[in-house]
């Protein structure tokens, strides 16, 4: 559940002992609606900075919204550029 991948103090409560309760990196949803739903809440909610990537493509997409903002659109690209470099690496070795 979301409360135990961000609040190590949820995770405790409910006795879930893991590595990575209250400290998640990333957060994995079902849908784009689902999706959409968490990042439109960390984004307006939490002021997280967001990067809008599709994962799982044989290259990289930049998603992104309409009312994103330049800061948001060069994240974006900044990460799918990361994931081109990496799966070159990956796929020189």
């Amino acid at each position: 559940a979301f409360d135990n991948a961000v609040s190590l103090v949820a995770a405790k409560t409910k006795g879930i002992k893991s590595l990575v309760a209250g400290n998640a990196d990333i957060l994995v949803v079902p849908d784009l609606e689902s999706g959409n739903m968490v990042a439109k809440q960390l984004e307006y909610l939490a002021n997280a900075l967001m990067a809008g990537v599709v994962l799982g493509a044989r290259v990289p997409i930049v998603l992104t919204s309409r009312a994103d903002t330049a800061e948001t659109r060069t994240a974006s690209c900044a990460v799918v550029q990361l994931m081109a470099h990496r799966k070159r690496e990956a796929l020189a070795r």
